[in-house]
């Protein structure tokens, strides 16, 4: 606890100037309250976790580029925090990632140096000495000279002229570091023997051209210990205001500054030295003229270049400085304790947190979409995203309908334990309303709250108005979706996250109804909220946003029956609250099964007994009468045995039979393990236009041992149903046959059987104009799928060997775990970083796009069907999620690029369904 304090102390005024220092190293402000730090932390914005140490970071417009311990490069997209590229770029730890100033190279080092594209990562060049210089430690580009400079292990520095590449000599491979003997590892053995190398492995990056250094490019000795880090800057001196200089940090603890003779291609002259004392220099960071250094021990000197005196030393922290950055008039420092610090221009620090569970390797500093942002990485296998921007100064505003506000207002509505199963939660739940009400208010929206009966949580109804034509009247379209969760205990530690503390993580959010439904509801707003600021809106969208969905919509349609005044005439409805088949392909649902749940309760008049002291054929027991029965309500095979049951159920169309095919031959297309497509195929009929019962659980009174006669049992049961199946029709049938069954047992006991809810099934018409829209708008948004490279090696999954018999064995049935098992954040469905008005680019141009699969589902949604017959409207199902979403589950999460993009999609269908 003392070492944590110490950490925190001093973290106001920790400067010293070269004069004051004296001969102590200690902090001022050393017993002041800890965490005094005067400002605001950042916030933690994405997270991305790794299985190696993260060394090395990289910030370019669009993307992050992180070198990690087990050789990966890897590289995110900062729209979507989705991972574009994983390449095993060295067969040693990455040290060292440096972005060319015009941001058309990327360069790399471990033993080597290797030169990529950082648009396609392609390998441009693979850079190596002809000595054994141990690693590669830093690596710098200079465009103007065309030279790339690399900082080693061995103490030395050494430069290659790219421009003079084809006029050198061919270079001999076996030269290169893969190819050289280990002094250790090759070594010979007893007998004289050598172990074999291991064969060279595929999975490494390979191409482009191979470069060797020339033996005279080198500058032995550059620093009497390892060269640590280098960065360029420009001549401030005097000389040569066009000069570059090439600055390098040593473990000799000495800092040179080397001229770059241009007319000899970048020849290193001897250089002028800042001594720092006897600590290393771990890391550089330059501000203009201002040059600083992390050092050991917690110091970060400050030069000054133009008179190339020390101006200051800072006691940043107690651990070794290893990441130092400077960006947005502020300085950044990481330490080898996980603490990350915030000083301003008068070296005050303003803010201090706890960035990583370990030593903070690698940091960056960038701007995005007008948001200042600050990267770390560590060997907690962690990238982190930080918002600095409200710690800029003049930060820019962001959009009230950016993405990012998008993001902040979804973290704030899964912040509210919306659960509306419990009634402890009510108080949560009613507050969640309130707050999202507020929201639409906020973006123009004329809101009421709807009460409903038995005080159950309140309906949020919004309306937001077109801009008004006297050419035709506005067309009105009614938005459908929940506030209300599923509980989500984490008791046992089950969840990843705090499951209503939404965290970002691999691109994906986390949190309790971030898929189910808040994510959907709050995309489909801020597309519309889009639309009202662009003066784009052409129709009234309505919303309803009900509070009781996950206890079947208690309430729902005597609420609206009741202010259907309120809510005026609808043209179309349109519902997200469903998800992908799997993780690759967007989906379309034009029908759900319908549901009946019921509650069957057998009752003794007689007390809970003794089954030694009681037990006899006298006894009419509750359990053996309701297993008897649930028995007659199914036969072997599955089939329900009520009269008439199967009578309504529709007969398939060719048309619907093509859809099937369509399904199942795209995914065992994309998956061959999901076995041949016909019985793929069986499976989703089985599953979608089916009707089905289910007994979910059996309970019984009494203690729970094995001696017990219950006096009661009961069951609970599900039929879902299909069109044109009738709930009414089906309820009657349950009961009938029930009570006949019972009365035929001749028993004393007596039957209640229960309707807990019931929701019709819904059949929409993938024909009409709403369904075609959604196609389109999806087709444009996500454009071709799968198109993306990936890696180095194809990820495509092998056929196989095993073939999945006919779904109709229980022990063979596909199911939709089987569809999700094996999804990861390689989805085909990758979207690319630019919003799909720009998708018509040069790298996309000429690509086949792909359809959404038109698919049903076997579960349910009460108001679908209500709100359709209710108001005389069509209506359309669009899935916003993934498979592996995991809605219901714990660790619920939702992909931020499916979020971006439904919010897009969205906005299309809201704008085109007015103008058509």
């Amino acid at each position: 606890m003392a070492h944590l304090q110490s950490i925190f102390n001093g973290c106001d005024d920790q400067v010293q100037t070269d004069g004051d220092r004296g001969d102590s190293d200690t902090a001022i402000g050393q017993n002041r309250k800890a965490g005094n730090s005067g400002g605001p932390k950042p916030t933690l914005l994405h997270k991305f976790k790794n299985q190696k140490s993260i060394l090395a970071l990289a910030v370019s417009d669009s993307r992050l580029y992180a070198g990690t311990q087990g050789g990966e490069l890897l590289v995110w997209s900062l729209e979507t925090y989705e991972l574009l590229f994983s390449v095993v770029a060295h067969r040693g730890s990455i040290l060292s990632l440096f972005l060319s100033s015009d941001k058309k190279l990327l360069l790399s080092s471990a033993g080597d140096a290797i030169v990529w594209c950082p648009e396609t990562l392609k390998r441009l060049y693979s850079i190596y000495s002809k000595y054994d210089i141990g690693d590669v430690f830093c690596v710098v580009y200079s465009v103007e000279l065309q030279t790339i400079y690399l900082g080693a292990q061995n103490t030395s520095i050494q430069w290659y002229d790219v421009s003079e590449k084809d006029a050198r000599p061919k270079p001999d491979l076996n030269s290169h570091p893969s190819q050289r003997n280990h002094r250790f590892f090759d070594s010979k053995g007893p007998g004289g023997v050598i172990t074999p190398r291991p064969s060279t492995s595929t999975l490494h990056a390979h191409g482009g051209q191979d470069l060797e250094i020339d033996k005279d490019h080198i500058i032995q000795y550059a620093h009497y210990g390892y060269v640590y880090c280098m960065l360029l800057a420009r001549d401030r001196s005097g000389h040569d205001w066009n000069e570059e200089t090439l600055i390098s940090g040593g473990g000799d603890g000495v800092i040179n500054l080397w001229t770059l003779d241009r007319k000899l291609g970048g020849v290193l002259r001897k250089p002028f030295s800042l001594e720092n004392g006897d600590e290393s220099i771990l890391t550089l960071a330059l501000d203009s003229t201002l040059l600083y250094s992390g050092r050991l021990d917690g110091d970060v000197n400050v030069w000054d270049l133009d008179t190339r005196q020390l101006i200051r030393r800072v006691k940043a922290h107690t651990a070794d400085v290893l990441a130092l950055t400077v960006g947005h008039g502020f300085i950044f420092a990481g330490d080898a304790n996980g603490f990350a610090k915030r000083f301003n221009s008068r070296y005050k620090c303003t803010s201090i947190w706890k960035a990583h569970d370990q030593l903070i390797l690698a940091s960056a500093i960038a701007t995005f979409k007008g948001k200042a942002i600050y990267v770390t990485g560590g060997n907690d296998d962690c990238v982190a995203i930080w918002d600095v921007d409200g710690c800029v100064r003049d930060a820019q505003t962001p959009s009230m309908t950016s993405n990012e506000q998008l993001l902040v207002s979804l973290g704030q509505l899964v912040s509210f334990p919306t659960i509306s199963s419990r009634p402890e939660y009510a108080a949560d739940c009613r507050r969640g309303a309130s707050w999202l009400r507020n929201l639409f208010k906020r973006f123009g929206a004329v809101t009421k709250m709807l009460s409903t009966r038995d005080s159950r949580n309140p309906i949020v109804f919004a309306r937001f108005n077109g801009i008004k034509s006297k050419s035709q009247a506005r067309k009105k379209i009614l938005f459908y979706g929940h506030y209300d969760v599923v509980a989500a205990e984490n008791k046992k530690g089950d969840w990843n996250t705090d499951p209503f503390d939404m965290q970002g993580v691999n691109g994906y959010l986390y949190g309790r109804g971030v898929t189910d439904n808040k994510g959907p509801v709050l995309a489909a707003l801020y597309a519309v909220a889009d639309l009202v600021a662009g003066q784009q809106l052409s129709s009234d969208i309505c919303f309803l946003v009900e509070g009781e969905e996950e206890c079947g919509s208690r309430g729902f349609q005597e609420t609206i029956k009741k202010h259907k005044d309120v809510i005026g005439d609808v043209d179309w409805i349109l519902l997200a609250n469903s998800y992908w088949l799997d993780d690759d392909f967007p989906c379309l649902t034009y029908g759900l099964r319908g549901v009946i749940h019921a509650t069957i309760r057998v009752e003794s008049d007689r007390p809970d007994l003794h089954s030694g002291v009681d037990g006899s054929h006298l006894i009419d027991e509750a359990l053996k009468d309701l297993v008897a029965l649930l028995a007659t309500l199914t036969d072997s095979s599955g089939k329900v045995n009520l009269l008439g049951f199967y009578d309504p159920v529709l007969q398939l169309s060719d048309t619907e039979n093509e859809l099937y095919d369509t399904i199942s031959d795209t995914l065992v297309r994309r998956n061959p393990d999901l076995g041949d497509a016909k019985s793929l195929t069986e499976s989703f009929k089985a599953r979608w236009r089916e009707p089905s019962l289910t007994i979910h659980r059996i309970e019984t009174s009494g203690p729970a041992n094995s001696t017990i006669i219950s006096r009661v049992a009961t069951a609970a049961l599900s039929i879902r149903l299909v069109p044109d199946q009738d709930t009414k029709s089906i309820k009657a049938a349950l009961e009938n046959a029930l009570h006949q069954t019972f009365e035929n047992l001749n028993t004393s006991n007596k039957l209640t059987i229960t309707v807990d809810n019931e929701a019709e099934p819904w059949l929409g018409n993938p024909k009409n104009k709403i369904f075609q829209i959604l196609e389109e708008a999806i087709m444009e948004v996500w454009g071709s799928l799968g198109h993306h490279r990936r890696g180095s090696v194809p990820a495509a999954k092998p056929a196989s060997k095993r073939s999945l018999k006919s779904p109709t064995s229980p022990t063979n049935a596909i199911t939709s775990s089987t569809l999700s098992n094996g999804s990861d954040q390689f989805s085909q469905a990758t979207a690319d970083p630019e919003p799909y008005e720009e998708a018509q680019n040069s790298h996309s141009f000429g690509r086949v796009k792909q359809k959404p699969l038109y698919i049903r589902e076997g579960g349910s949604i009460p108001a679908i069907r209500f709100l359709e017959k209710e108001f005389n409207a069509p209506a359309a199902q669009f899935p916003c999620g993934q498979a592996s979403d995991g809605a219901h589950l714990d660790n619920e999460r939702m992909r931020l690029s499916n979020l971006y993009k439904s919010r897009d999609i969205f906005k299309k269908v809201f704008k085109e369904l007015a103008l058509r």
